[in-house]
């Protein structure tokens, strides 16, 4: 594919070969902006396998400066629960008439919370909620009977990780307009958790790639060394 003028510009100024983060945003910082504040990705391949069930590697951490998104929260409960989401700022509360609305193609939410009694229901649209990644799940705190806390770390900034096929994670550690300070500060959050989360049987060079890029901006290798 032919290059624009403006990628081959913003080619020319980054320098090859891997930094360290503060170098690395510094240099995603430098390059020419975009009219919007661009998201700020991280990209890492792990060295596992994903085929093999005790080699997955899937969690969540909150980010200390949050992701800069104002996330819509849905929360599927009843009686106390769906009280206390209403209470503690869900954008959206329902039981069956949520689901039944989810069926009929509405999903104009970010983040879905509901309790342990009312998986059976939320079961109905696993096959809309599980490739949008928004299916509720125990290990990303989404399941539990404390929704005011899943509620609170849900618009404070929780992200979560997990592996897609290709053994690679994808996590967005906030926006251009952090600036570099907290957009280290994010990055060093997501790699600690991960590292935590290595998986006893992966065998070799755990962190095998890391990478940062902007919205429009190309990916900016990072040393996994540093």
């Amino acid at each position: 594919m032919k290059q624009t003028k403006k990628q081959k510009q913003t080619l020319s100024m980054l320098t090859p070969g891997a930094k360290d983060i503060a170098s690395g945003v510094e240099s995603l910082l430098a390059l020419p902006k975009a009219k919007f504040d661009e998201t700020v990705e991280l990209h890492v391949r792990l060295g596992v396998d994903g085929r093999n069930a005790d080699q997955q590697v899937r969690g969540v951490c909150i980010l200390p400066h949050g992701t800069g998104k104002s996330l819509k929260v849905l929360v599927i409960a009843k009686g106390d629960k769906a009280d206390d989401a209403v209470k503690a700022g869900a954008d959206y509360v329902g039981a069956e008439d949520i689901v039944a609305k989810i069926q009929g193609g509405w999903i104009d939410f970010d983040v879905c919370i509901t309790t342990p009694d009312m998986m059976g229901v939320v079961g109905r649209v696993a096959r809309v909620l599980g490739p949008k990644g928004l299916m509720p799940n125990p290990k990303s705190g989404t399941v539990t009977m404390d929704v005011k806390k899943a509620i609170s770390d849900a618009k404070a900034g929780k992200v979560e990780y997990r592996l897609d096929k290709n053994n690679n994670v994808h996590v967005i550690i906030g926006k251009v307009s952090f600036g570099k300070d907290k957009l280290v500060d994010n990055f060093n959050t997501v790699i600690e958790a991960l590292v935590k989360a290595k998986p006893a049987a992966a065998k070799g060079t755990y962190l095998k790639s890391v990478t940062i890029a902007s919205s429009m901006g190309p990916g900016i290798k990072i040393s996994v060394n540093a």
